[in-house]
């Protein structure tokens, strides 16, 4: 960030929308944007709750285990995709339909289909995450230079050899990047979930807040999920860039 011809730190921009933020809420325009400082000290003391801790461990649940059966399901299928010419004109007008439609829309679906339960949370999570993991590894692969393949089929290479020495970490860059995109859209998804499927976990408190015009904590829970999401983005931002030479070497 360059203000005034100075470079500025990159946590710059928090600052001052944290100002921005203190002073909206200092000023009272609205009952909706209490102040910064009271929302932090709301914070420290909602985190040693028991319905915080409890909230906060049914959310990572669903949460890991939707993103690791995105992650085991559309890394596979998007490299067969992209290897396979007729399994991907089968798949892919699918994959874009689910990735450009609302969801949301589909929730109800899901909760006749699985019920009211975890079970339906965790699949609304992998479902929002999972498509542009797809598109992400097929793409990786359709950039694969050839000579990798004829290498290794010149080698003997079986296709699972093919599949895991060559292709896997060949599109290894593409596949990080819809991975991180994909724990995105899934924090979207478990919340998405734990308000209309099941009120649980940091849906139930959004639910509670919310009800009980509560904004100090209602932001509270909001600021520690999007710091979650931004701590594992910004990781997952670090293994792309230490994984890019893999482009090069394509």
């Amino acid at each position: 960030m360059t203000l005034l011809g100075y470079r500025l730190p990159g946590m710059s921009s928090l600052i001052i929308w944290g100002l921005l933020w203190e002073i909206v809420g200092q000023s009272g325009l609205t009952f909706f944007i209490p102040p910064l400082s009271e929302v932090v000290a709301t914070l420290f003391s909602v985190i040693g709750t028991d319905a915080f801790q409890k909230a906060l461990a049914e959310t990572a649940y669903a949460f890991c285990v939707g993103v690791l059966s995105a992650i085991c399901i559309g890394i596979p299928t998007g490299i067969l995709m992209g290897k396979n010419r007729l399994l991907d004109e089968l798949l892919l007008p699918w994959v874009n339909v689910f990735l450009s439609a609302p969801l949301t829309a589909l929730v109800p679906v899901l909760m006749v289909l699985f019920g009211f339960g975890m079970r339906a949370i965790i699949i609304t999570t992998t479902l929002f995450a999972i498509w542009i993991i797809i598109l992400n590894a097929r793409a990786g692969v359709k950039q694969i230079n050839r000579s990798l393949v004829d290498m290794a089929r010149s080698f003997g290479a079986s296709p699972m050899d093919a599949f895991f020495k060559v292709y896997l970490w060949a599109a290894l860059p593409e596949i990080l990047g819809g991975i991180r995109i994909g724990i995105i859209r899934a924090v979207k998804g478990v919340i998405i979930g734990q308000l209309l499927i099941s009120i649980v976990g940091f849906g139930a408190l959004f639910e509670l807040y919310a009800a009980n015009f509560l904004m100090g904590h209602f932001w509270a829970v909001l600021i520690v999920l999007f710091a979650l999401a931004f701590t594992i983005s910004e990781i997952l931002a670090y293994l792309e860039r230490r994984v890019s030479y893999y482009a090069a070497k394509r």
